[in-house]
């Protein structure tokens, strides 16, 4: 015939067997009905079995799983598809994981919160030069923020050269030459 476990607590019957595991040691703990809801814990054939399992896993030191469980409405895409294959479904899903995708995208883009486009190749040099300028000023905002004030001189004179040169004339920009 088994052996009825006691309470550790008094020797009435013990309802309750929990084992934890702390710093490598492991302790059992044996508890009565009432001592276990003493110890808030939930006595077994009193709490569905979801809350017995969560129990059941909070005890045994899981931790949550890291992936989102967001789905997009329109396409029904979830977070964790979206990380396994690298697309998104539908417009809509940059919606539904912009809490997700925002850092992922400011990552990406060196810390650019705002996609402006491509650059057409018949844009020519004043497309670039707009670009270099705007990185030179953003690095320069950088090194005064960071009190790096040799490189912010030199950042500045960068600046002033690239705004002294003149932008090439853009064939589809050139005028007729002015009668006097």
């Amino acid at each position: 015939m088994a052996e009825v476990m006691k309470c550790d607590c008094c020797d009435r019957p013990a309802v309750v067997h929990e084992t934890r595991v702390r710093n490598g040691e492991t302790h059992e703990i044996h508890l009565c009905e009432m001592h276990a809801k003493e110890a808030g814990l939930t006595v077994p054939g009193q709490a569905p079995i979801d809350e017995v399992l969560t129990q059941f896993v909070v005890s045994k030191g899981s931790r949550k799983p890291r992936a989102s469980h967001n789905t997009c409405p329109t396409c029904g895409m979830s977070f964790a598809k979206f990380r396994r294959i690298g697309v998104v479904g539908c417009p809509d899903c940059y919606d539904a994981f912009e809490k997700h995708l925002g850092p992922m995208i400011e990552r990406a883009q060196n810390g650019g919160t705002s996609h402006c486009g491509k650059c057409p190749r018949r844009g020519g040099a004043s497309i670039d030069r707009q670009l270099r300028m705007q990185r030179l000023i953003k690095d320069l905002e950088d090194a005064v923020a960071a009190e790096q004030y040799e490189r912010a001189a030199e950042l500045r004179d960068r600046i002033q050269a690239l705004e002294a040169e003149v932008p090439a004339v853009e064939p589809d920009s050139a005028a007729a030459p002015e009668r006097a």
